[in-house]
């Protein structure tokens, strides 16, 4: 089982309220990516967090990659070199916030 996907974490349509809610301390921001965008090799200084809301995605973290759909769940810890590949030609919506993992957050 992977530390950095998990699968069907929330249901659809994903609710960006719920997310927050789940996520306090975070901060939180929306992504509207068209078909094709990449977002290569990022690392930031704190734990990110990722919900696919739309589309299809393949993300990539420390070297694990796996296909997202809505409803996903990504874990990336800080240091984590990571990638972000929107498939769906209709492109994706994904929401996402900074902060660190612990306690509620695992």
């Amino acid at each position: 089982m992977s530390v950095h996907f998990q699968k069907k974490t929330y249901p659809t349509p994903v609710s960006a309220e719920t997310i927050k809610a789940d996520f306090k301390g975070f901060s939180f921001g929306t992504f509207r990516d068209p078909f094709g965008q990449i977002w290569r090799d990022f690392v930031h200084d704190t734990d990110e967090f990722v919900v696919v809301a739309e589309g299809e995605m393949e993300i990539e973290v420390a070297g694990e990659t796996t296909l997202c759909f809505p409803g996903d769940l990504v874990r990336i810890p800080a240091h984590a070199n990571h990638t972000l590949h929107t498939l769906s030609e209709g492109g994706s919506v994904w929401h996402y916030g900074y902060g660190f993992f612990g306690g509620e957050h695992g």
